[in-house]
């Protein structure tokens, strides 16, 4: 592999999958491309008002088939015969019911169509309950706390809590599946051709941030644990998995069946998968005690630390310490925020919603127009807004927000929070409502930076990657100014897909290390935003007031619980 110079790195979004074929010695962009997810973009098989997300495994595979074959369409049969290897990144915990042969149940005959036999998607929130319950038990005084290396609190985002409200609520899934597996370990797998259950490669990175792992207990917390929360889970810690690997680790090589799906080598390398922030990390030129945050519809906020300085001391508060998930033999920290992007999203739906009703039933204008008038409006609004709010004063409008519209996923994740909007008026307008969102996500980014500096992880800088991060100047300066911090943004507008492929690059042994991988495919920065002293200090106060605000809303929703 030592002489093939490309790789081919894929990242599953929560839109669509994105891939980019790289050359591993400059990291020049050979091809690349975008697929939409065909079912999801319709909205099938999800509920936004009970916060259940579901994605169909053929949209992966669909997807998958179709941005590849683009994003070699235009190369010439010597490169695609370099492409040595391939990693996938996907969003997680997004986990999937498999039967014994690890075939998804949605796949098989008789469950097409079911939500609960799909991919149950990062940002799906059913299993608040069974969140709370495994907490509860977790931390009873008289057994060893599991949570403990998970921030110390399990969220209704990750790999067990939706595995048993599954296994709750629908009965044909419970008797159909024999394992489970997340999203980017079931990619790698499907790819070479093995999906034994119990043969199969598991990501560290999704094991150890999302189900718990650790070396502690010798892999996942035992069979008596899950038997004593619900017997419906006994067994099946034994039919999921013991052993991880990090993601310089090749799975195997691909099968003849996708080697002539995908149009590639025969002989080209699989590698372990990974969660999508953790790679894009990796592209980001992540270092020790230095921030990247993946700021999208959400945030991943992720810092890797040597292992010898963190030892095994529990970071309370945020979302996993996990040893290799991002940079092998370094603690990989995460944290988060479950909206961001999708906060700004939610606003714009919002205030479209008179207008897409009253347009849509209008007989003023044609079917064409109408539409043309509606996709013009949905477009522009978040611009006009940004102009608009910009020009306001920093506590000028009074108005303060909660950016818990998703729940708070960092410090200490709770699922049941509600969003809040305080200090509005009969002069409050819209662009004021916008700033004071964009304000309360950057107040949400500075607690998570909080935590990390109380529980003695120093933070020395900040990198940003993402749509947010790549598009938005006025968000972007907000955040320095109320971080305090300078804020790098990376230049690569794909820095999952490139960390994947630099992965790819390392698992294959195109390159010995993932510090040799960034030097030799990294993208460098586009630009950085310096904090203006004078805003800095007016956003302490402002910030104050963001902490008073949280700290009403938990208490109201603790005395309900």
């Amino acid at each position: 592999m030592q002489n093939r110079k490309y790789t081919l790195g894929v990242d599953y979004g929560t839109d669509s999958v994105r891939t980019m074929i790289i050359d591993t010695s400059n990291g020049k962009i050979m091809g690349q491309a975008v697929a939409l997810y065909e079912r999801w973009g319709k909205g099938m098989y999800c509920q936004p008002e009970t916060n259940q997300f579901r994605q169909h495994p053929l949209d992966y595979i669909d997807g998958l088939k179709k941005a590849v074959k683009e994003a070699i369409a235009p190369l010439s049969q010597e490169v695609i015969n370099g492409i040595a290897a391939i990693s996938a990144a996907t969003t997680g915990s997004t986990p999937i019911a498999i039967n014994q042969e690890g075939t998804p149940l949605a796949m098989l005959p008789g469950f097409e169509e079911n939500p609960h036999a799909m991919f149950i998607l990062w940002k799906d929130h059913t299993a608040v309950g069974e969140a709370k319950e495994i907490n509860e038990l977790a931390h009873h005084e008289n057994g060893i706390d599991y949570t403990k290396y998970s921030g110390g609190e399990y969220s209704s985002e990750w790999f067990w809590a939706k595995i048993l409200h599954t296994l709750r609520v629908d009965e044909t899934v419970r008797q159909a599946a024999y394992s489970w597996i997340e999203h980017c370990d079931w990619i790698p797998a499907l790819l070479t051709g093995n999906t034994d259950p119990l043969s199969l490669k598991r990501s560290r990175c999704a094991a150890g941030h999302k189900a718990m792992w650790h070396p502690d207990w010798d892999g996942l917390p035992p069979d008596a644990f899950w038997t004593e929360l619900d017997p419906l889970l006994t067994g099946l810690r034994d039919r999921l998995y013991a052993d991880t690997y990090t993601s310089d680790h090749a799975v195997g090589i691909i099968s003849e069946e996708w080697s002539q799906i995908l149009g590639l080598p025969k002989d080209v390398i699989i590698g372990t998968g990974s969660i999508d922030a953790h790679i894009g990390a990796i592209g980001s030129a992540i270092k020790p005690y230095h921030m990247v945050k993946v700021i999208g519809t959400s945030t991943c906020d992720m810092i890797v630390a040597p292992t010898e300085e963190i030892g095994k001391k529990a970071i309370r508060g945020i979302c996993g310490q996990v040893d290799g998930s991002i940079i092998p033999h370094m603690i990989g920290l995460e944290a988060g925020q479950s909206a961001f992007g999708d906060l700004y999203a939610w606003y714009r739906e919002l205030l479209l919603w008179p207008a897409n009703k009253i347009i849509g039933d209008s007989n003023l204008l044609d079917r064409e127009t109408k539409s043309k008038l509606l996709e013009e409006m949905a477009d522009g609004i978040l611009t006009e807004l940004t102009l608009a709010a910009s020009k306001i004063e920093i506590d000028t409008s009074g108005i303060i927000a909660l950016d818990w519209m998703n729940g708070r996923r960092t410090p200490d994740s709770n699922q049941n929070l509600k969003g809040a909007i305080q200090g509005l008026t009969l002069g409050t307008t819209a662009p004021h409502i916008f700033r004071a969102l964009v304000e309360a996500t950057a107040f949400g980014s500075k607690k998570i930076v909080e935590q990390f500096q109380a529980e003695g992880v120093r933070i020395d800088g900040i990198i940003a990657m993402g749509g947010v991060a790549q598009k938005s100047e006025f968000v972007m300066q907000i955040l320095a100014d109320v971080l305090n911090f300078p804020i790098r943004i990376i230049k690569s507008e794909q820095t999952c897909a490139l960390g994947a492929a630099m992965a790819a690059a390392v698992a294959s042994g195109i390159h010995n290390t993932f510090l040799e991988a960034q030097n030799a495919m990294g993208s460098g920065f586009q630009k950085e935003y310096y904090p203006i002293p004078e805003n800095a200090k007016k956003y302490m106060e402002l910030y104050d007031n963001y902490n008073a605000l949280g700290h009403f809303v938990e208490t109201q929703e603790l005395e309900k619980a």
